[in-house]
């Protein structure tokens, strides 16, 4: 059995966060995005299993409204529904919280992200043209909501 725990991010997590960042995304958040959502006083966590860092997200609440900023699980902790149980929580304590509906965006291209997104009761409101930076240019973000 996985014993999972939930803690604060600190500033002593951000050399871990931003090194697993770049390892997993193409166009990652530095060091300093992180240290600025911790300033920013965003909810920003560790998703540890069994005693070891595996994930980590960062959600900025606005009156009743969360939104996901950014959520990752580790490569190799990666397959086991750890990101499906990390999201649920975030919902969860986002709903706590006072929050009534969870946004985020994600690129069309990230389909292991848009099914984690989509089984996790989101559903796509709109789209933003050339959101995210791209290898030769732009790419949208697609926009989606799920009611808390």
């Amino acid at each position: 059995m996985q014993a999972l725990a939930f803690a604060p991010m600190r500033e002593e997590d951000l050399d871990w966060v931003s090194a697993r960042e770049a390892e997993l995304h193409a166009h990652p958040w530095s060091r300093g995005n992180f240290a600025d959502s911790l300033a920013s006083g965003y909810d920003a966590w560790i998703l540890s299993r069994n005693g070891e860092a595996v994930g980590y997200a960062v959600v900025m609440n606005v009156l009743d409204e969360a939104h996901l900023l950014d959520i990752a699980v580790t490569l190799e902790a990666q397959g086991g529904g750890l990101a499906t149980r990390f999201l649920d929580w975030l919902a969860e304590t986002a709903r706590a919280r006072g929050a009534r509906d969870f946004y985020l965006e994600v690129r069309p291209s990230n389909t292991a992200a848009l099914r984690l997104y989509a089984r996790g009761g989101f559903v796509e409101i709109g789209r933003r043209r050339g959101y995210y930076p791209a290898t030769g240019g732009r790419e949208d973000a697609i926009v989606m909501r799920r009611a808390l």
